[in-house]
């Protein structure tokens, strides 16, 4: 469990430059639009890392969509989306910060 402890720390760091990147909102995106990105990938690809038990007991996070949108952003970075950037960065972070804080509580405890 200290690994997963270390990987969902981790997490939290990315989250954070991920908010004061585009803390501005979705503007960000008309002006930089590689901005977010590498923390995003960052963050994707420390989702592998973490224990199959931690992310079976926490199935409300869909981990299988965070590795292949870590794929998207590794192999197709000429074709992203960046309106679905957006939305990750201002809707699907904030939820997963709320569940990394709650699992992060329960593995300290």
């Amino acid at each position: 469990m200290k690994e997963d402890r270390f990987y969902l720390r981790h997490f939290l760091y990315c989250i954070q430059r991920i908010e004061a990147d585009t803390g501005d909102g979705v503007e960000w995106l008309e002006n930089d639009s590689g901005r977010g990105g590498p923390n995003l990938q960052i963050l994707a690809e420390s989702s592998r890392r973490l224990s199959d038990a931690l992310k079976s007991s926490w199935t409300q996070v869909e981990w299988g969509r965070i590795a292949a949108f870590r794929n998207v952003l590794v192999h197709d970075y000429l074709g992203l989306d960046m309106e679905r950037i957006g939305v990750v960065t201002q809707q699907d972070v904030p939820d997963l910060k709320q569940a990394v804080e709650l699992m992060l509580r329960e593995l300290t405890r």
